[in-house]
């Protein structure tokens, strides 16, 4: 019976789990994508979104808690470099996206064990698939566009007139 499993143990200990979660975690920040089985992905995924968004709120945020949300993000990753690339690079790239911050690909099955294999992905960092997709323009537009369009009707009109007089 499953009463009360909430997540996935991966057959360790809570703290060999918290520290393996931790390392793969600064491994995919600093790399922007690793592979690893699907069900570690699926826990990492898990893992990391929370701390992408505390990342992502510290610009809106006071300086107090910003220092805060560092400290609870250092909590959890244990390492320095991967919080100041996290807060750094990943927060502004990542600063426009409500979630969803990575993505799991399925891989195929290892050779050794026949174990599903997966590469976890930050989305924002994969130019191959974002190369199709144009940036985003923040233009406004008018409500009332229609009065260019009269303007450059009329001279049209003009010149068409001008050619069957002469």
């Amino acid at each position: 019976m499953r009463h009360g499993k909430k997540f996935n143990h991966l057959g360790r200990t809570a703290a060999h789990r918290k520290a393996m979660l931790a390392n793969m975690a600064c491994s995919l920040i600093e790399h922007k994508r690793i592979n690893t089985t699907v069900a570690k992905a699926k826990a990492l995924k898990q893992f990391v979104e929370p701390l992408i968004t505390k990342s992502k709120s510290e610009n809106n945020q006071t300086v107090e808690k910003g220092t805060h949300n560092r400290r609870i993000v250092f909590s959890s990753l244990r390492n320095k470099y991967a919080v100041t690339e996290l807060f750094g690079t990943v927060a502004e790239k990542v600063g426009d996206r409500p979630g969803g911050y990575t993505r799991i690909i399925k891989l195929g099955n290892r050779l050794g064990d026949n174990a599903d294999m997966a590469m976890i992905e930050l989305v924002d960092f994969n130019e191959v698939y974002n190369a199709g997709k144009p940036k985003k323009k923040s233009t406004r537009r008018s409500r009332r566009g229609g009065g260019k369009k009269v303007e450059a009707a009329a001279p049209v009109a003009e010149t068409v007139t001008d050619d069957s007089e002469e």
